[in-house]
């Protein structure tokens, strides 16, 4: 499992058929991309990790609060991109890329255990849909965060 995780100060997502949109302010844009292997311990796991991550500024300037802290939302966006290999010749290959049926509920997963454990807002993406993500990316702050 692998995500890309932006500080944002605004973020939102539309989806044009059929018509769709959500947005947040204050919080993370996460770009969340499941591969084969990945399960809900992986997913637990992430929940947990992007819910904690200390990368909000504290008083003294210091990137210490979290998301929670801050009382941020989440903007989870599913992208199987992240899994593509791209090592080899000029086209990524997404072979490890996890199918749908397995990706979908493990994104769902991760959402529904930020909101329910880590009492955290969340706004989602139309898992499969091609999307417009518009990020106003604070810092800029960008992590990648990996979890085997």
């Amino acid at each position: 499992m692998i995500s890309v995780v932006q500080r944002v100060s605004a973020a939102s997502v539309t989806v044009q058929t059929p018509a769709y949109f959500a947005d947040i302010s204050c919080g993370l844009c996460v770009l969340l991309g499941i591969e084969e292997g990945d399960g809900e311990e992986q997913a637990s796991w992430m929940a947990k990790k992007l819910a904690n991550l200390r990368i909000f500024q504290d008083n003294a300037g210091k990137m210490n609060r979290s998301v929670v802290d801050v009382q941020g939302e989440i903007l989870l966006i599913s992208q199987f991109t992240l899994a593509g290999d791209s090592s080899a010749g000029n086209r990524p290959s997404f072979i490890t890329a996890a199918k749908p049926s397995i990706a979908e509920p493990l994104v769902n997963f991760v959402g529904k255990t930020l909101v329910e454990e880590h009492k955290i807002p969340v706004s989602k993406g139309v898992f499969g849909a091609m999307m417009q993500v518009t990020i106003v990316n604070e810092g800029p702050v960008t992590l990648v965060i990996n979890r085997d």
